[in-house]
């Protein structure tokens, strides 16, 4: 779980706030996804992307609000959604997805071939499985995904250097 933000630190609704948990719900959708029909796990889908999404237009504001030359308001903008966009879409939709994805279709091939548990126990047993993932894929995905979200945000041409611009976009669902 994030800290809470000190005293004068402005709160991050996408960070702070119950808000940063529909960031997960693509990944409880794919934990489901056995019991459920497919337009359920698309919508939960649907819900993590309009987090992402929400996430890089509110870091897009702020960046703009930040007080600086108006010359460079634009690219410190775009940097920052662009930033705040990849960062989230990667590690909290593409990635957790075809991970617990993955980790759930091999549990259900594998008790399907190695038990005779009746097919309602093999899918509960896939989605709780799925579901016991979610915590544990996290922190490895926001430490891999770290240090490339930075990198992006300096190399896109007319922004700042190595160590000027800090990322917008490394702080998927309230972890550090």
């Amino acid at each position: 779980m994030s800290e809470p933000p000190s005293r004068g630190a402005e709160r991050d609704l996408f960070r702070d706030t119950w808000v940063r948990y529909l960031g997960y719900a693509n990944e409880v959708g794919e934990a489901f996804r056995s019991l459920v029909p497919a337009a359920v796990v698309w919508l939960s889908y649907g819900v993590s992307s309009s987090y992402v999404l929400a996430d890089a237009i509110d870091k897009g504001k702020k960046a703009r609000d930040v007080p600086g030359p108006e010359a460079g308001r634009s690219s410190r903008v775009t940097v920052a959604v662009v930033d705040t966009f990849v960062w989230q879409a990667l590690a909290s939709v593409a990635i957790p997805g075809f991970t617990i994805n993955r980790v759930c279709a091999a549990s259900l091939y594998i008790l399907s071939t190695a038990t005779r548990w009746p097919l309602a126990v093999r899918k509960w047993t896939t989605t709780t499985l799925g579901l016991l993932t979610i915590p544990v894929i996290i922190h490895p995905i926001d430490r891999s995904r770290d240090t490339h979200s930075f990198v992006l945000a300096w190399r896109i041409p007319g922004t700042a250097e190595p160590g000027g611009l800090p990322s917008m976009g490394s702080h998927r669902v309230g972890h550090d």
